[in-house]
């Protein structure tokens, strides 16, 4: 059966993109058959993340205008055979496809592809119901900032209310030395605060951006670094492997563990 997963998050800037393309790599480096689907009409990165940016001929605004076959929309990537993207069109509004539309999309390529990623906005509008329309699982991608997992606790909810029960947590940009100095939110505080299962934490690491201005996934780079082996295990554990967690904190209390009681005491 065909894995239809959206990375979402609510909050803008938490790393959905860098995500969905390291761990769509990742997945195809295991051979699996993977479509990464770009939901952000309008403002399009995961082709720039890709390097894949200079060979779009076609979005998908075409192949549902039947302009052109949905094989001809999909970028393949020279670097590994079995990843497509399927662009997003930059000279459209995210209103310019309706959830029903990216269904007919995503349900076509579930015909092929093993696993279809779906790279949601940022926001809960319209380009959100529209990611999140074809996904029957969810990753939620989150920094360890009381803002952007308030927002992801947020759509937690959204998601539950579309019936998407299968929904998992990814942890970004995690600095040990400032969980232990009492300076930043750990692992296990957002955690309670979601309580959706873990999948991955990610380190902050300065060659994600190196990566990224280069158009090359960390996941494919012949330096070995902890991001990277985090973006590896994300895919063996949605494979079903049991794989351990990186010991990147210590799940002191702090200042955060407090500061998250008095503000979800607060809202919920």
């Amino acid at each position: 059966m065909t894995r239809i997963i959206v990375t979402t998050s609510g909050k803008g800037g938490v790393g959905k993109t860098t995500v969905s393309a390291n761990l769509g790599m990742a997945l195809a480096k295991l051979s699996r058959q993977v479509a990464l689907v770009d939901a952000d009409f309008g403002l399009r990165n995961l082709d720039l993340l890709l390097g894949l940016e200079n060979r779009i001929v076609y979005t998908a605004v075409e192949v549902l205008a039947r302009e052109c076959r949905l094989d001809q929309a999909l970028v393949k990537d020279k670097r590994q055979p079995n990843l497509v993207l399927l662009p997003a069109a930059q000279n459209r509004t995210k209103d310019a496809v309706t959830p029903d539309q990216m269904k007919l999309l995503v349900n076509a390529l579930a015909q092929k592809y093993q696993y279809i990623l779906i790279d949601s906005p940022a926001g809960i509008e319209m380009g959100f119901k529209n990611a999140i329309a074809p996904a029957k699982e969810a990753l939620i991608v989150t920094t360890p900032e009381i803002s952007a997992v308030r927002d992801a606790d947020r759509v937690v909810g959204l998601l539950e209310a579309q019936g998407i029960k299968k929904i998992s947590l990814i942890i970004n940009r995690i600095r040990p030395a400032m969980v232990q100095a009492n300076d930043m939110m750990s692992v296990q505080d957002v955690q309670e605060l979601l309580a959706i299962p873990l999948i991955g934490v990610i380190p902050d690491d300065e060659r994600v951006i190196v990566s990224t201005n280069r158009g090359e996934p960390l996941v494919l780079s012949d330096t070995p670094s902890i991001a990277a082996l985090a973006f590896e295990n994300i895919a063996r554990r949605l494979e079903g492997q049991t794989v351990e967690f990186l010991e990147l904190d210590s799940p002191n209390d702090n200042i955060f563990s407090r500061l998250r009681k008095l503000l979800w005491t607060k809202i919920v």
